[in-house]
């Protein structure tokens, strides 16, 4: 799915004044609906037409384009919902929950529970289920695994954030100065003191504290191990 965040409003075409949204709603969300359904659909064809579509397992059928087809003729008819409100807890709260989906991977290493050659098994959360039993333990061959995987991983040149309007390439300082001089918002203090660097050591698993780097190696290299204390040295042996 794609989410958007879009402001209250924008700056008039002669940069004069602020023009608000109106009080209840930011738009009909019903002609978004069908304009998404719509676009979405006509994309899909295109995409299956030109063989850029692949189905694996249950979906196998639907290489059969009349079977697609079928597939896709009860969701023309759907509603299709566009959910767009004000936040409940303010900006802050929408920002920490899109953060989740935006900056982490597909799946967490401590959902997993065991792995091997053939199988992975990990933990999923089943949101048709009742809360008690939401929780859900699925099985996949590991190659099936690793295609699902490798789904959440964006192709290349597409971006997972994109920044329009105010915010859009180098006019976003301009644009943000110029919006709070308009809404007689204050800008944020600038805080001139140097970032601290970033400090990549990982915490301690016993006592919580930074690990220090005694050697790295480098890529694709057998770490050497230590020599044996208990071997004469070849030059004294000699």
């Amino acid at each position: 799915h794609v989410q958007l965040i879009v402001p209250g409003g924008g700056i008039a075409s002669d940069e004069s004044r602020w023009v608000s949204s109106r009080p209840a709603f930011l738009l009909s969300v019903r002609v978004p609906g069908k304009l998404f359904r719509r676009l979405f659909l006509t994309r899909l064809l295109a995409l299956y037409d030109t063989g850029r579509l692949t189905f694996f397992g249950s979906m196998a059928h639907f290489i059969d384009r009349r079977a697609f087809q079928r597939h896709l003729a009860p969701v023309r008819k759907k509603r299709w919902v566009v959910y767009a409100k004000a936040p409940f807890a303010g900006p802050q709260a929408v920002l920490a929950y899109l953060s989740r989906y935006t900056h982490r991977v597909a799946i967490s290493n401590s959902r997993l529970i065991r792995f091997d050659k053939a199988s992975i098994t990990f933990r999923y959360k089943d949101y048709r289920r009742d809360n008690a039993d939401r929780q859900q333990v699925m099985t996949l061959a590991t190659d099936e695994f690793i295609r699902r995987f490798l789904i959440h991983v964006l192709p290349r040149g597409f971006h997972r954030i994109r920044h329009y309007g105010l915010l859009a390439g180098s006019a976003r300082k301009v644009n943000l100065a110029l919006a709070r001089e308009l809404l007689n918002v204050a800008a944020p203090p600038d805080d001139d003191t140097p970032d601290e660097p970033h400090d990549f050591r990982p915490p301690c698993p016993c006592c919580g504290g930074r690990m220090i780097f005694i050697e790295m190696f480098e890529r694709w290299r057998q770490p050497r191990g230590p020599p044996n204390k208990t071997q004469p040295n070849r030059e004294t042996a000699s």
